[in-house]
């Protein structure tokens, strides 16, 4: 007999890995809403065709605001939050809206679900909240040491999310992940940017040295990832996501000028980001005991990624 099908609700499920879980969701016959705001980080083409096909139900709101949460979170079991301000160059700009979003929001969704009675509540966190690592990895309970207003603005709705657990009994899981790339992300993060640029024939900027280091996971791994979090993780637990493949930016750019056959004179050195995190690395050994491995090989999936921009100029064009 067929398990009944679950009621969730994705909230910035037009973005880029939000849209992606969205779509693994679907896949596997789940009851599937979706609340976005649609800021520029939200684009409604990633799950129009889902939307006009009646595979889910569409709720246009913020997550601060009670009466669409509400309405949204109505009789759902399964709260997954991706959405959140996540831009780093951003947050250095202007932090007001990171904690609104990123820190009231959390809590506006937290209370509801409580209220509501919801049966677990997925908060998608970053591998940013641990800081910079110069060596070795940062477990789940390492502290807590975020570096820009972004990481501090996720690293506190992670703590109100364990405070929900541990005062009402709610079920958060907490999943934090390494750097994401695949299809559908905005140009304004590092490999959409540097490859939208060079299809341009532009120079990609390269902050300072370029020496620093990111693990690249790639998006429908961090998908999987998420889906077995919900599927076998446990109440008030973190996992760390993560591929185990490390790349200096600098390495990465001089990847992307040899698929485009482009000279390093490409690469255009520019002023390094203020508190720029050197590294950063996650233990995933938690997550891997529940059954997680990464699939994607990097360079194959980066060709991939390189193949959906070139085929959707339509996406991408906008906002670059």
């Amino acid at each position: 007999m067929q398990a009944p099908k679950r009621k969730f609700l994705v909230t910035g499920g037009a973005g880029f890995i939000g849209s992606n879980f969205v779509e693994r969701l679907i896949s596997k016959g789940e009851s599937v809403r979706v609340l976005d705001k649609l800021t520029y980080a939200g684009n409604l083409k990633s799950i129009q065709g889902f939307i006009d096909q009646g595979q889910l139900d569409f709720f246009h709101g913020d997550i601060c605001d009670p009466v669409v949460v509400r309405e949204a979170m109505d009789s759902v079991d399964v709260v997954v939050n991706f959405a959140a301000e996540s831009h780093v160059d951003r947050s250095i700009e202007s932090s007001a809206e990171f904690v609104k979003t990123n820190v009231l929001g959390t809590e506006n969704l937290l209370a509801h679900a409580l209220m509501l009675k919801t049966k677990v509540f997925i908060q998608i966190s970053t591998d940013e909240v641990y800081g910079s690592i110069d060596n070795g990895s940062w477990k789940e309970d390492s502290p807590l040491k975020p570096n820009s207003p972004y990481s501090a603005s996720k690293a506190a709705a992670d703590l109100l999310a364990i405070s929900y657990y541990k005062t009402h009994g709610l079920d958060i899981r907490i999943t934090r992940c390494c750097n994401n790339y695949g299809p559908r992300q905005l140009p304004e993060k590092l490999i959409p940017s540097f490859i939208t640029k060079l299809m341009k024939n532009e120079k990609v900027p390269l902050y300072g040295d370029g020496r620093n280091i990111r693990e690249w996971i790639h998006v429908d791994d961090h998908c999987r990832a998420i889906d077995l979090v919900v599927e076998e993780g446990k109440p008030g637990e973190v996992y760390n996501i993560g591929s185990g493949f490390e790349l200096e930016n600098l390495e990465l750019a001089n990847l992307l000028l040899k698929v485009f056959n482009l000279e390093s004179s490409f690469i255009r050195k520019v002023e390094d980001r203020k508190g720029h995190d050197f590294r950063y690395s996650v233990d995933s050994l938690k997550i891997q005991n529940l059954g997680f491995k990464s699939k994607q090989e990097f360079e194959k999936g980066l060709l991939e990624t390189i193949d959906w921009y070139k085929n959707n100029t339509n996406f991408w064009k906008s906002s670059n």
